[in-house]
């Protein structure tokens, strides 16, 4: 089995860590490649900087880039990162603001825009933004300013951002607890058997490529994982579906749905970017390609969210509509169910 060890950067520190084991099933490949695998965001000429450096070794010694990962080497790569004050420099971002008090605020994030600095997205990102726009924001366990969950760069939707360390440790806790309440809507591949269901199985690094997380069903591996869906419109070769999460595991709707054999559609980490159900003539294959370009993402957007808001004891919820490129996609697969039907 694979492990990793990433370590966050502190404010001294000038370098981004990172070491993987490869499992015992790791077929000879080239390490740049490897680490491509395993490290979101990590492009190919950073990495040729890397071992340029001499920063990239492979059981202790240092290796060049098209050294030949095998089963069970040690590979540990060393990036230089900006200082931890530079990810944080406050960017005149705009912000959709759906709800705003003294103690919090609630935003809705547009797809493509990523929630905190990390390993290649130094800038831009929602934090960027949030440290611009207000002050002295409370830094949660991870120094990260408001921030009380995340959403994926891809996904867009509503999350909660805490204006006092009162509000950041109230509704952290509500996360924690699974007191609050978070609905997504995804439009998924295939044609689900059922009207509603649950997905339950540990969710944990896949060891085979570290970008992704997979469903451990015995649940020795992993955290637990708890997603209840519905079916809100069935459109053919896809489904139009609500998901309420119970927990809050990275990637969990995208990888539980895959794990009941209804990816994403257009989700390209999981293989949804892929024509995964339909027929083979021509025409349609033409039309999904159309489809992937109104929705150049995954079809995941974070609809609901509701908490008990930290001052007045009040359940607060609130509502954000699908984005333009959601609906468009949604549209088109209503006006060729209709043709089909014909």
């Amino acid at each position: 089995m694979d492990t990793s060890e990433n370590t966050e950067p502190s404010q001294d520190e000038l370098f981004e860590h990172h070491k993987f084991v490869a499992s015992k099933g790791q077929e000879p490949l080239r390490v740049d490649k490897f680490l491509m695998n395993f490290i979101e965001n990590a492009t190919r000429n950073k990495i040729q900087q890397a071992a340029k450096q001499g920063h990239i070794w492979v059981n202790d010694s240092i290796v060049k880039q098209n050294y030949k990962v095998k089963a069970g080497d040690e590979v540990k790569v060393l990036f230089e990162h900006p200082p931890y004050e530079f990810l944080l420099t406050p960017e005149d971002i705009p912000l959709e603001i759906v709800y705003e008090d003294e103690t919090l605020l609630v935003v809705n994030k547009p797809a493509g825009m990523v929630v905190h600095p990390g390993h290649g997205n130094y800038s831009g990102t929602l934090i960027n933004a949030l440290v611009h726009h207000f002050d002295n924001l409370p830094k949660n366990s991870s120094e990260r300013p408001g921030l009380v969950h995340r959403i994926d760069k891809d996904t867009s939707g509503l999350l909660v951002i805490a204006k006092t360390e009162t509000a950041m440790t109230h509704l952290a806790k509500q996360f924690f607890e699974k007191s609050s309440e978070r609905e997504y809507l995804a439009l998924v591949w295939g044609n689900l058997k059922e009207d509603e269901g649950t997905v339950e199985g540990h969710i944990a690094r896949n060891p085979k490529n570290r970008l992704q997380m997979m469903v451990f069903p015995d649940g020795d591996q992993g955290k637990e994982a708890v997603t209840h869906y519905k079916v809100v419109e069935r459109l053919g070769y896809v489904t139009l579906v609500s998901c309420q999460l119970e927990t809050g595991r990275t990637h969990q709707i995208r990888v539980h749905m895959k794990y009941i054999g209804h990816t994403l559609f257009n989700d390209e980490r999981y293989g949804g970017n892929k024509i995964l159900k339909g027929t083979t003539f021509t025409k349609y294959k033409q039309f999904v390609e159309n489809a992937f370009k109104i929705l150049p993402r995954q079809a995941l957007h974070a609809k609901t969210l509701g908490f008990e808001h930290p001052k007045t004891g009040e359940f607060m919820r609130f509502n954000t509509e699908l984005p333009e490129d959601m609906v468009n996609c949604i549209e088109k697969w209503r006006n060729y169910t209709k043709q089909s039907e014909q």
